[in-house]
């Protein structure tokens, strides 16, 4: 048997990192979300609360618009003003401003937003 090189060693290495790395972040992810190829799609609760000192809301959507056919329906406001979110193939939800942190349910979308904005005011996003 030939003798193991530097270069495989690293390879090796990189290969056992990287697929720890993605087991640790498929795990709670995958507890937040249906199981593969079980997408549940049912339409999530309506909420209203006030979190951090911000209100926010949720529920089905009331009119047609240009981004409402990404939430599926479903309509998320803080302080008044609409949270664009969209759910994903796999029954997570992601807003424009969490865009790259996907959440189980349009209220965690709403108070990850909050928690982003750290008291900023939320803008109206301007339909195409």
């Amino acid at each position: 048997m030939p003798d193991i090189t530097r270069r495989r060693a690293l390879t090796a290495a990189a290969a056992v990192a990287a697929t720890a790395s993605a087991v640790a972040l498929a795990g709670p992810a995958a507890s937040a979300a249906p199981a593969a190829g079980h997408h549940d799609h049912t339409a999530p609760g309506s909420f209203d609360e006030v979190y951090k000192g911000r209100r926010i809301q949720g529920g089905p959507a009331s009119g047609g618009g240009h981004h409402h056919e990404h939430g599926g329906g479903y309509e998320v406001l803080v302080d008044g003003v609409q949270l664009h979110v969209m759910r994903n193939a796999d029954g997570t939800w992601i807003s424009v401003v969490s865009h790259y942190d996907p959440v189980a349910t349009p209220r965690a979308a709403a108070r990850a937003a909050v928690d982003e904005l750290q008291g900023a005011p939320l803008l109206p996003f301007p339909a195409n």
